[in-house]
């Protein structure tokens, strides 16, 4: 037996508790990992309270994140005691996730755990880091380089754009933060941006074509804001969508793409191929300041993490937030 989130539908009635859990229950998979940490995401709370139907299946254990030491495997790829990261792959929504103590997982899925960062680091990393990463290796790939101009990137104080901001710093980007909390600027500073903007200039409809401003974006918020956003690109600008947070919609206009050139590239970090996967995190074991991890990181406990998804749902929490599962099974 082990202990785990549950999220289960039985009777129409939604609802995600801590409970214990038997390995038998656990799905197909060719390797079993007793998991040290996982995170907790905007995915993960949409999922743990049913604000919005990210569950395929059920029960759930939910989690997109995990990290740990292969307890027993199948697979001529990892051996008993490896340390093992999975990023996605539809776990914590199809496939049961990282908020248990034991997860069973398909081999292809599984990355080893970088020698730059310890178990907690990779973590506090998390599917919002790689995927910061991959929004900069987007922009990078359509031409963005630091001598353009601004990046902008909304949802700021999130854990998705902590990480870019901090990433932006490093490589040399003048980065501007859009957030609706004014309290974290000095948060944001610290992590690397040169100016905080109020969203608010950016949530509301506005013109199809706006003053030319931003070289590059990372949005994690959508709707008017990526518009807006789109809309005040520079000429050859690229913006990188990877989030949601204000809408599923996008209420703007083709001007900005062909009277000014700009790309919009969509990043999906669900399933995204194993190259571009292990590409991301070299890069991040280079380019991203591990020492910035411990100011934009909280950490909880398994126990805590059905009251910190509402937090996270309400804006209440900034950066990352690392799930303690079972620190001792990292060694």
């Amino acid at each position: 037996m082990f202990k785990g989130l549950l999220t289960d539908k039985a009777g129409g009635s939604y609802a995600t508790k801590l409970t214990q859990l038997d390995e038998a229950q656990l799905p197909d998979g060719d390797v079993t990992v007793r998991v040290a940490y996982s995170t907790l995401n905007y995915k993960d709370a949409l999922a743990i309270t049913g604000r919005f139907p990210v569950v395929r299946h059920f029960p759930m254990v939910p989690g997109i994140d995990l990290v740990g030491a292969v307890e027993d495997s199948g697979s001529p790829k990892f051996k008993r005691g490896d340390l093992v990261l999975v990023n996605g792959f539809g776990i914590g929504d199809v496939h049961w996730g990282g908020l248990a103590e034991r997860a069973r997982l398909k081999s292809d899925w599984l990355i080893p755990l970088p020698k730059a960062f310890t178990p907690r680091q990779a973590m506090a990393i998390g599917t919002a880091g790689y995927t910061a990463m991959l929004c900069v290796m987007a922009l990078e790939h359509n031409g963005v380089t630091p001598d353009k101009g601004e990046v902008l990137v909304t949802g700021a104080a999130g854990g998705v754009g902590s990480i870019a901001i901090a990433l932006l710093h490093k490589l040399g980007y003048a980065v501007v933060a859009s957030t609706g909390r004014a309290a974290e600027a000095d948060y944001l500073k610290g992590l690397g941006a040169r100016e905080v903007i109020d969203r608010a200039k950016l949530s509301s409809p506005g013109e199809p074509l706006q003053k030319e401003r931003w070289a590059g974006a990372i949005d994690s918020v959508g709707s008017h804001t990526l518009a807006n956003v789109l809309a005040a690109m520079r000429y050859g600008g690229a913006a990188a969508a990877c989030g949601l947070a204000q809408g599923l919609d996008l209420p703007g206009s083709v001007a900005p793409f062909i009277l000014r050139g700009v790309t919009l590239a969509g990043i999906d970090s669900v399933y995204r191929p194993m190259p571009d996967r292990l590409e991301a995190w070299r890069r991040l074991s280079s380019d991203l300041d591990t020492r910035r991890l411990d100011s934009l990181t909280h950490q909880i406990g398994l126990d805590e993490t059905i009251g910190y998804a509402s937090k996270i749902l309400e804006g209440a929490v900034r950066g990352r937030l690392v799930v303690a599962i079972d620190p001792g099974a990292a060694g």
